[in-house]
Protein backbone atom coordinates (compact mmCIF):
# COMPACT_ATOMS: atom_id res chain seq x y z
CA UNK A 1 0.00 0.00 0.00
CA UNK A 2 1.34 3.77 -1.22
CA UNK A 3 0.11 6.92 -0.46
CA UNK A 4 0.83 9.50 -2.96
CA UNK A 5 0.44 13.40 -2.88
CA UNK A 6 -0.32 15.33 -6.19
CA UNK A 7 -1.46 18.61 -7.79
CA UNK A 8 -4.53 17.97 -9.98
CA UNK A 9 -4.05 20.12 -12.78
CA UNK A 10 -0.71 18.70 -13.79
CA UNK A 11 -2.20 15.31 -14.73
CA UNK A 12 -5.26 14.00 -16.90
CA UNK A 13 -6.65 12.93 -13.66
CA UNK A 14 -5.90 9.80 -11.88
CA UNK A 15 -6.79 7.19 -14.70
CA UNK A 16 -6.94 8.66 -18.05
CA UNK A 17 -9.37 6.63 -20.37
CA UNK A 18 -7.69 5.13 -23.36
CA UNK A 19 -9.60 7.12 -26.08
CA UNK A 20 -7.57 10.53 -24.43
CA UNK A 21 -4.24 9.50 -26.12
CA UNK A 22 -1.28 11.52 -25.37
CA UNK A 23 -2.38 12.55 -21.42
CA UNK A 24 -1.29 10.63 -18.66
CA UNK A 25 -3.02 10.17 -15.48
CA UNK A 26 -1.27 9.89 -12.41
CA UNK A 27 -1.50 6.35 -12.62
CA UNK A 28 0.12 5.65 -15.41
CA UNK A 29 3.03 7.84 -13.97
CA UNK A 30 3.10 5.46 -11.11
CA UNK A 31 2.54 1.85 -13.10
CA UNK A 32 5.69 3.61 -15.34
CA UNK A 33 7.92 3.55 -12.04
CA UNK A 34 6.89 0.59 -10.50
CA UNK A 35 7.94 -1.23 -13.69
CA UNK A 36 11.10 0.83 -14.19
CA UNK A 37 12.16 -2.04 -10.43
CA UNK A 38 11.53 -4.97 -12.92
CA UNK A 39 9.02 -6.81 -11.52
CA UNK A 40 8.68 -10.87 -11.52
CA UNK A 41 4.99 -10.35 -11.89
CA UNK A 42 2.86 -8.22 -14.65
CA UNK A 43 1.63 -5.30 -11.99
CA UNK A 44 -1.51 -3.45 -12.03
CA UNK A 45 -2.05 -0.12 -9.51
CA UNK A 46 -5.81 -0.35 -7.57
CA UNK A 47 -6.31 3.26 -6.65
CA UNK A 48 -8.27 4.04 -3.59
CA UNK A 49 -9.66 7.04 -4.91
CA UNK A 50 -10.33 7.87 -8.70
CA UNK A 51 -10.30 11.77 -8.51
CA UNK A 52 -11.50 13.55 -11.89
CA UNK A 53 -8.79 16.13 -13.82
CA UNK A 54 -8.00 18.85 -11.76
CA UNK A 55 -8.61 17.57 -8.51
CA UNK A 56 -5.55 17.48 -6.55
CA UNK A 57 -4.62 15.36 -3.21
CA UNK A 58 -2.31 15.39 -0.52
CA UNK A 59 -2.57 12.03 0.14
CA UNK A 60 -4.51 9.31 -1.87
CA UNK A 61 -3.44 5.82 -1.76
CA UNK A 62 -3.17 2.34 -3.47
CA UNK A 63 -1.91 -0.80 -3.29
CA UNK A 64 0.28 -3.09 -5.96
CA UNK A 65 1.81 -6.88 -6.00
CA UNK A 66 5.33 -7.11 -6.36
CA UNK A 67 7.87 -9.91 -7.03
CA UNK A 68 11.28 -9.77 -7.22
CA UNK A 69 13.13 -11.54 -9.61
CA UNK A 70 15.69 -14.79 -8.51
CA UNK A 71 13.94 -15.23 -5.09
CA UNK A 72 15.10 -11.62 -3.74
CA UNK A 73 13.72 -10.34 -0.84
CA UNK A 74 11.25 -7.82 -1.17
CA UNK A 75 12.12 -4.16 -1.03
CA UNK A 76 12.20 -2.77 2.93
CA UNK A 77 8.92 0.03 2.89
CA UNK A 78 11.68 3.04 3.21
CA UNK A 79 13.90 1.57 0.11
CA UNK A 80 10.24 0.67 -2.09
CA UNK A 81 9.26 4.91 -1.48
CA UNK A 82 13.22 5.58 -2.43
CA UNK A 83 13.15 3.75 -4.98
CA UNK A 84 10.00 4.66 -7.05
CA UNK A 85 10.00 8.57 -6.81
CA UNK A 86 13.75 7.99 -8.38
CA UNK A 87 11.92 6.63 -11.18
CA UNK A 88 8.97 8.84 -10.83
CA UNK A 89 11.71 11.78 -11.15
CA UNK A 90 10.51 15.27 -11.78
CA UNK A 91 7.42 13.79 -9.76
CA UNK A 92 8.45 12.58 -6.88
CA UNK A 93 5.34 12.26 -5.17
CA UNK A 94 5.28 8.96 -3.18
CA UNK A 95 4.71 9.72 0.62
CA UNK A 96 4.53 6.48 2.43
CA UNK A 97 4.53 2.76 1.74
CA UNK A 98 3.14 0.28 3.95
CA UNK A 99 3.15 -3.74 3.57
CA UNK A 100 -0.29 -5.49 3.81
CA UNK A 101 -2.03 -9.12 3.27
CA UNK A 102 -2.58 -10.58 0.26
CA UNK A 103 -6.32 -10.15 0.57
CA UNK A 104 -5.57 -6.46 0.97
CA UNK A 105 -7.68 -3.89 -1.46
CA UNK A 106 -6.82 0.35 -1.35
CA UNK A 107 -10.53 0.91 -2.28
CA UNK A 108 -12.75 -1.60 -0.94
CA UNK A 109 -10.99 -1.52 2.58
CA UNK A 110 -11.02 2.04 2.97
CA UNK A 111 -12.75 3.24 6.36
CA UNK A 112 -13.59 7.04 4.85
CA UNK A 113 -12.57 9.26 2.43
CA UNK A 114 -11.98 13.53 3.48
CA UNK A 115 -12.05 16.12 1.01
CA UNK A 116 -11.31 19.68 1.99
CA UNK A 117 -12.55 22.48 -0.83
CA UNK A 118 -10.72 25.76 -0.60
CA UNK A 119 -12.79 29.24 -1.04
CA UNK A 120 -10.87 32.45 -0.78
CA UNK A 121 -13.32 35.41 -0.64
CA UNK A 122 -13.06 38.83 -1.66
CA UNK A 123 -11.10 38.36 -4.65
CA UNK A 124 -12.03 41.07 -7.69
CA UNK A 125 -9.03 39.08 -9.73
CA UNK A 126 -7.43 36.00 -9.83
CA UNK A 127 -3.80 38.41 -9.81
CA UNK A 128 -4.80 39.21 -6.33
CA UNK A 129 -4.18 35.79 -5.01
CA UNK A 130 -0.84 34.58 -4.00
CA UNK A 131 0.77 32.56 -6.29
CA UNK A 132 1.01 29.69 -3.64
CA UNK A 133 -2.64 29.60 -4.09
CA UNK A 134 -3.64 30.38 -8.08
CA UNK A 135 -5.25 27.06 -9.01
CA UNK A 136 -5.68 25.88 -6.04
CA UNK A 137 -8.47 27.45 -4.71
CA UNK A 138 -12.29 28.75 -6.01
CA UNK A 139 -11.88 32.51 -6.06
CA UNK A 140 -15.14 34.53 -5.18
CA UNK A 141 -15.73 38.03 -5.51
CA UNK A 142 -17.98 38.87 -3.11
CA UNK A 143 -18.62 37.86 0.50
CA UNK A 144 -21.25 34.34 1.78
CA UNK A 145 -23.82 34.25 3.80
CA UNK A 146 -22.18 31.52 6.41
CA UNK A 147 -24.96 31.32 8.95
CA UNK A 148 -27.17 29.87 5.30
CA UNK A 149 -24.44 27.53 4.63
CA UNK A 150 -23.98 26.31 8.17
CA UNK A 151 -27.83 25.35 8.19
CA UNK A 152 -27.00 23.66 4.37
CA UNK A 153 -24.79 21.74 5.83
CA UNK A 154 -27.08 20.11 8.46
CA UNK A 155 -28.89 19.50 5.94
CA UNK A 156 -26.86 17.46 3.65
CA UNK A 157 -24.74 15.33 6.64
CA UNK A 158 -26.32 12.03 7.55
CA UNK A 159 -27.63 9.01 5.09
CA UNK A 160 -29.31 10.30 1.67
CA UNK A 161 -30.12 9.31 -1.27
CA UNK A 162 -27.26 12.04 -3.17
CA UNK A 163 -28.80 11.14 -7.11
CA UNK A 164 -29.29 14.78 -7.82
CA UNK A 165 -25.63 15.31 -6.73
CA UNK A 166 -24.04 13.11 -8.75
CA UNK A 167 -22.80 13.67 -12.23
CA UNK A 168 -23.53 11.27 -15.25
CA UNK A 169 -20.76 9.04 -16.05
CA UNK A 170 -21.08 5.42 -17.31
CA UNK A 171 -20.31 3.99 -13.42
CA UNK A 172 -23.92 5.16 -13.04
CA UNK A 173 -26.40 2.43 -13.19
CA UNK A 174 -24.28 0.24 -11.26
CA UNK A 175 -23.47 2.48 -8.36
CA UNK A 176 -25.71 2.92 -5.09
CA UNK A 177 -26.85 6.72 -4.78
CA UNK A 178 -27.23 6.16 -1.07
CA UNK A 179 -24.30 7.83 1.08
CA UNK A 180 -23.70 8.50 4.65
CA UNK A 181 -21.99 11.86 5.02
CA UNK A 182 -20.61 11.66 8.41
CA UNK A 183 -19.04 15.12 8.03
CA UNK A 184 -19.86 18.36 6.32
CA UNK A 185 -18.55 21.63 7.94
CA UNK A 186 -17.46 25.36 6.91
CA UNK A 187 -14.60 26.84 8.98
CA UNK A 188 -12.22 29.49 8.35
CA UNK A 189 -8.76 28.92 6.28
CA UNK A 190 -5.81 30.12 5.08
CA UNK A 191 -3.50 31.71 1.77
CA UNK A 192 -0.75 29.04 1.99
CA UNK A 193 1.56 32.28 2.15
CA UNK A 194 -1.02 33.52 4.87
CA UNK A 195 2.72 34.44 6.87
CA UNK A 196 3.64 36.69 3.85
CA UNK A 197 0.63 37.97 2.30
CA UNK A 198 -2.18 40.59 2.64
CA UNK A 199 -5.41 39.26 4.85
CA UNK A 200 -7.58 37.80 2.76
CA UNK A 201 -10.50 35.66 4.30
CA UNK A 202 -10.17 32.02 3.18
CA UNK A 203 -12.51 28.92 3.85
CA UNK A 204 -12.60 25.38 3.82
CA UNK A 205 -15.45 23.19 3.25
CA UNK A 206 -14.74 19.15 4.78
CA UNK A 207 -16.48 16.32 3.71
CA UNK A 208 -15.96 12.59 5.34
CA UNK A 209 -17.70 9.34 3.66
CA UNK A 210 -16.52 6.02 3.16
CA UNK A 211 -16.92 6.54 -0.17
CA UNK A 212 -18.65 9.62 -2.96
CA UNK A 213 -20.38 9.37 -6.21
CA UNK A 214 -19.22 11.08 -9.05
CA UNK A 215 -18.25 14.50 -8.95
CA UNK A 216 -20.48 14.27 -5.40
CA UNK A 217 -18.21 17.13 -3.48
CA UNK A 218 -18.23 19.59 -5.96
CA UNK A 219 -21.94 19.45 -6.22
CA UNK A 220 -22.52 19.58 -3.12
CA UNK A 221 -19.70 22.39 -3.03
CA UNK A 222 -21.73 24.03 -5.60
CA UNK A 223 -25.00 24.12 -4.18
CA UNK A 224 -23.80 25.41 -1.15
CA UNK A 225 -22.19 28.14 -2.15
CA UNK A 226 -25.22 29.40 -4.07
CA UNK A 227 -26.76 29.22 -0.72
CA UNK A 228 -24.17 31.75 0.76
CA UNK A 229 -24.80 33.59 -1.94
CA UNK A 230 -28.37 33.97 -1.84
CA UNK A 231 -29.11 32.22 -5.41
CA UNK A 232 -30.12 29.16 -3.54
CA UNK A 233 -32.20 28.83 -0.01
CA UNK A 234 -31.75 26.17 2.01
CA UNK A 235 -35.40 25.09 1.19
CA UNK A 236 -35.00 24.66 -2.09
CA UNK A 237 -31.55 22.86 -1.82
CA UNK A 238 -33.78 20.36 0.05
CA UNK A 239 -36.31 20.27 -2.43
CA UNK A 240 -33.12 19.45 -4.89
CA UNK A 241 -31.80 16.45 -2.42
CA UNK A 242 -35.52 14.92 -1.96
CA UNK A 243 -36.06 15.27 -6.23
CA UNK A 244 -32.63 12.61 -6.41
CA UNK A 245 -32.34 13.23 -10.14
CA UNK A 246 -28.86 14.43 -11.49
CA UNK A 247 -30.58 16.22 -13.88
CA UNK A 248 -32.40 18.63 -11.52
CA UNK A 249 -28.72 19.64 -10.48
CA UNK A 250 -28.65 23.59 -12.03
CA UNK A 251 -26.31 23.39 -15.23
CA UNK A 252 -22.80 25.15 -14.41
CA UNK A 253 -23.66 25.40 -10.34
CA UNK A 254 -20.89 22.89 -9.22
CA UNK A 255 -17.65 24.12 -7.79
CA UNK A 256 -14.90 24.09 -10.14
CA UNK A 257 -12.15 21.18 -9.32
CA UNK A 258 -9.09 22.80 -8.76
CA UNK A 259 -10.16 24.23 -4.73
CA UNK A 260 -10.30 20.58 -4.41
CA UNK A 261 -8.09 18.28 -2.28
CA UNK A 262 -8.60 14.58 -1.56
CA UNK A 263 -6.58 14.52 1.99
CA UNK A 264 -7.24 11.53 3.99
CA UNK A 265 -8.15 8.42 3.16
CA UNK A 266 -8.42 6.10 6.50
CA UNK A 267 -7.88 2.62 7.24
CA UNK A 268 -8.31 0.39 10.40
CA UNK A 269 -4.80 0.58 11.94
CA UNK A 270 -4.46 -3.41 11.55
Amino acid sequence: LVFFQYIGTKYGAVKVPPHQLGKKGVQDHLEDAIQRLRPDNPVSLSVSSRTDTGVHALSNSAHFDLRRKNDKLPFTEDILVQALNYHLRTEQIITRAHRVPHDFHARFCAQSRTYVYRIALGISHHSLLPITDYDLCWSLRNELNMDAMHEAASLLVGTHDFSSFRAVNSDMPFKNPVKTLDVVTIQPGNSFAHAHFHEMPFWELTFTSKSFLYKQVRRLTGAMVAVGQGLLSVAQLKKLLEARDSLAYPQGMAAPAHGLFLTRVDYRDT
